[in-house]
């Protein structure tokens, strides 16, 4: 589960203000693909910024430039506490076991794209993972999970099943909900908190950019409410 650290790109989160992104992340939109009933199927890449060795984006959800910060933080007293749980992903999940795949969940960590839901869901799609065709749907739901809430383990050699990322960032946007989504932090790029200590790096993680989450500096799927 432990992704390693990327040498150069990093993510500090500021009092009460932006994240400040250094070494030249990758930054683009990626939207949420869905079918006619309103399922999330897949991602469509969008718009794809300039790339910038330093950049500044908004957390608070009122930037007149998003996804850029322009300092509106500063004039709405924004409050940015960090709230986020510091415990290892692993001691916080629970596990649901199937046949051939294991699937954790720590549930606060949602970012609300709702990729597990086709199909009768992911948490009992693994339980019935016992073909080639289940199994590929199950790493599919578990692995576009933007936040890592869902991680899906293959029984027999205890490694987690994720995707293959290059350490970069995905602004999310929910063509069902018509909103703006988190930050898709990928591949393993440590985020630094207000205090200078380093949040567990994991290979998906969400970041609130709304200003609502509970759970920053996470997001919680409160865009969506």
């Amino acid at each position: 589960m432990k992704k390693k650290e990327h040498q150069d790109g990093k993510i500090e989160v500021t009092k009460d203000g932006p994240y400040l992104v250094s070494g030249g992340v990758p930054l683009g939109e990626q939207w949420i693909e869905t079918n006619a009933a309103g399922e999330s199927l897949d991602y469509r890449e969008g718009k794809t910024y300039p790339a910038t060795q330093q950049y500044a984006l908004c957390r608070c959800g009122q930037s007149g430039n998003k996804p850029f910060c322009d300092g509106t933080h500063k004039k709405v007293s924004f409050d940015g506490a960090e709230t986020a749980s510091r415990t290892p992903y692993s001691d916080r999940a629970q596990t649901i076991e199937g046949p051939t795949m294991l699937l954790t969940d720590v549930e606060n960590l949602c970012a609300f794209a709702r990729f597990c839901d086709p199909k009768g869901q992911v948490w009992n799609l693994v339980q019935q993972a016992d073909t080639p065709e289940t199994r590929k749907l199950v790493e599919h739901e578990a692995g576009h999970c933007p936040s890592g809430r869902l991680v899906v383990w293959d029984r027999a050699t205890g490694e987690a099943i994720e995707p293959k990322f290059e350490p970069s960032l995905g602004l999310i946007e929910d063509t069902a909900k018509k909103v703006r989504g988190p930050i898709w932090v990928r591949g393993g790029i440590p985020v630094v908190s207000v205090d200078g200590e380093t949040y567990e790096v994991r290979n998906r993680m969400t970041l609130c950019r709304c200003g609502r989450s509970a759970n920053k500096p996470f997001c919680d799927g409160s865009h969506a409410a």
